[in-house]
């Protein structure tokens, strides 16, 4: 499994835009890609304009082929209209727990 972390300095005043897309948009389009485990969106705490989403593969070579895809392609125009600046760590998940339930 892969995770690829990618670091957004959102526009300001555009948070709520962003987030808007992303949930009804982006990642529905991405969790529609083989090989796709989950995706989330992160804002941080200190910084409102900082986010991170972080984005599961089953692989690399599918990781890759969703930034390939048709609805990549069409959806990224409109995301990169709402930040500044992005970053991307790509992580080969090594180990992995089991999340605890809570009561």
């Amino acid at each position: 499994m892969v995770e690829r972390h990618v670091s957004f300095d959102v526009l300001p005043g555009k948070w709520k835009d962003f987030e808007k897309f992303f949930s009804q948009e982006y990642a529905p389009a991405m969790s529609r890609q083989p090989g796709f485990l989950r995706v989330s969106l992160l804002r941080e705490v200190d910084v409102p304009t900082a986010y991170k989403m972080v984005i599961a593969f089953e692989t690399a070579d599918l990781a890759t082929a969703w930034r390939a895809s048709d609805d990549h392609k069409a959806l990224s125009p409109r995301l990169k209209s709402m930040y500044s600046e992005s970053r991307v760590t790509v992580y080969e998940v090594v180990v992995r727990t089991k999340q605890a339930r809570l009561r």
